[in-house]
């Protein structure tokens, strides 16, 4: 099991610092409503992934490619109206937060949505972490639920600590935390341009 464990632990580190559209949209909603609405954002691996890795696992490795492309444009789009939001957050940016917490529910949905329509969870467990969570199963479900316990343990823990650090650097003042909320705007929407090139071409 403990082989397993630390494999999890492993893989988890790895996908939670892989710079992505979903770690983006944490960062920039933790710039806009705070760190402490953002936390519960953390969880939403444990909420989207069930059935990701059940249809990656039941169909791994043989996903069609008109399957692979129309994830990458939907999630595209997603991401470009996520982006979008951001962009008018930034522009009209007011260095209080609000005191009402009207979004926290809506946040956390908007992220489970964004990591559901993101391929890369997908690829992710169909190629990478699906045969070794298919090959410790077999020997033993403890093995398998020893990886799986390791790598969203580890990767909860990570996507927390991102932010609360980027919580940190948005009390450096208000000039800090509105550029930092505009490079997150373009970042993001460079990620939803760049998935709709990979679902286009």
């Amino acid at each position: 099991m403990w082989i397993y464990l630390l494999q999890g632990v492993g893989y988890g580190l790895a996908a939670a610092s892989q710079p992505g559209p979903f770690q983006t949209y944490l960062i920039s909603q933790t710039l806009t409503h705070g760190w402490r609405r953002t936390l519960p954002a953390a969880l939403t691996p444990l909420l989207s992934d069930g059935p990701i890795i059940l249809l990656c696992v039941l169909v791994l490795s043989q996903v069609p490619t008109w399957m692979q492309r129309g994830l990458y444009i939907a999630g595209g789009l997603f991401i470009l109206y996520l982006a979008h939001g951001i962009f008018n957050a930034w522009k009209n940016f007011e260095p209080s937060l609000p005191d009402a917490d009207p979004e926290n529910t809506q946040g956390l949905f908007k992220a489970a949505m964004m990591n559901v329509l993101n391929p890369n969870p997908y690829i992710f467990w169909t190629l990478v972490t699906g045969p070794v969570l298919i090959k410790g199963w077999r020997e033993t479900p403890i093995d398998g639920i020893g990886f799986l316990v390791g790598f969203y343990g580890t990767l909860i823990s990570s996507l927390a600590v991102i932010i609360l650090v980027f919580g940190t650097a948005a009390r450096m003042g208000p000039k800090v935390n509105r550029v930092l909320l505009g490079v997150s705007a373009s970042a993001l929407f460079g990620f939803g341009l760049y998935q709709l090139w990979l679902g286009i071409f």
